[in-house]
């Protein structure tokens, strides 16, 4: 998405526009409020509408502070994790979900998403091959809701994220909840196991960003 939106911007403003992006994506990640900025006057969002993609739309474009950056001065981010429960897919959560067809545990996965808040070191949940050099993050808000019939969602904010962290995070509480994990193997992990102690890496599909606070 950062470059289809530089492509745009430059498009539009006639000048080559490096842009910083809030949150990092994977492809097949949806970003519902991702945040980006750049120096220089913005550029009507109307008129990046224009020449973007179908699947790619500017809600608002407008002037910032001086100095403001939308990686560094946020405070903190907030993802969703949608998964279809039942046994049939559906083909109007294609591409949106990932289809998990097996029993679930929900007291287990509760569980799990209590053990995440606060301060923990995410060592196990962010590939072995990494750059980051900090692995502590802060949790603030950690729940498991049923947003429809069949469709659990898994709520994140913390301060920061690592690559691939909530989609480890759902992978190993799906296998706590499936009894291949106990819970109190996934409280350990949050003291800084290595990677391959955590569980699969669920779909990029379902996973969303959804704002980015400052």
């Amino acid at each position: 998405m950062q470059e289809v939106l530089e492509q745009g911007l430059a498009q539009v403003l006639g000048r080559e526009v490096a842009l910083t992006v809030a949150g990092r994506t994977d492809a097949g990640v949806h970003a519902l409020g991702q945040v980006a900025s750049h120096t220089g006057e913005p550029a009507p969002a109307w008129s990046l509408n224009a020449v973007l993609p179908a699947d790619v739309r500017v809600l608002a474009s407008d002037p910032a502070p001086a100095g403001f950056d939308a990686r560094r001065d946020a405070r903190s981010r907030t993802y969703r994790y949608r998964i279809l429960t039942r046994r049939v897919a559906s083909p109007f959560e294609r591409g949106r979900s990932l289809h998990w067809r097996h029993p679930i545990d929900r007291a287990a996965l509760d569980e799990c998403a209590e053990a995440l808040l606060g301060t923990h070191d995410f060592t196990a949940f962010t590939p072995t091959n990494t750059e980051h050099v900090r692995f502590l993050r802060n949790v603030l808000r950690s729940e498991w809701i049923d947003s429809e019939e069949h469709v659990l969602e898994l709520w994140l904010e913390a301060d920061a994220f690592m690559r691939r962290m909530v989609r480890i995070l759902v992978g190993t509480m799906l296998a706590v909840a499936g009894g291949r994990f106990e819970a109190e193997r996934f409280r350990e992990l949050l003291l800084g196991a290595p990677r391959a102690e955590a569980g699969d890496t669920a779909a990029a599909c379902g996973l969303y960003l959804e704002r980015v606070s400052y």
